[in-house]
């Protein structure tokens, strides 16, 4: 009898893990920091685009992560910014004078860090 149970709570805690983690890497949940709510994926396009820049950041993990940089640089104005995960980039389209020091700021306030902008 010992052994049934104690195989139903490994059972359980496998199970939960898996759909724990499955949340996780689709961006659900308040995964990476981010707190109790999800960060919906957001986009923004700008009319006039004058510039570009590649920023180069450390720390994202999932898509939870990607939709937090994205939404934190599409609130600066004149910013829109698409994160690719897998190359750790964010390509911020500018149609104003955005300043790195802007862009630094406003992915280090998202909780990543930004490694270089070009």
């Amino acid at each position: 009898m010992g052994n049934v149970i104690i195989i139903a709570i490994i059972v359980v805690l496998v199970l939960n893990g898996i759909y724990s983690g499955m949340k996780h890497f689709k961006g659900e949940g308040g995964y990476c920091g981010g707190g109790s709510e999800p960060v919906k994926k957001q986009r923004k396009e700008l009319k006039n685009v004058i510039a570009k820049k590649t920023v180069i950041i450390e720390g994202m993990t999932c898509d939870h992560c990607k939709n937090r940089v994205e939404k934190s640089i599409n609130d600066i104005d004149g910013a829109a910014a698409k994160v690719n995960l897998k190359k750790k980039e964010a390509i911020v389209s500018l149609e104003k004078d955005v300043s790195d020091e802007q862009i630094l700021a406003a992915v280090e306030k998202a909780g990543y860090t930004v490694v270089s902008i070009r």
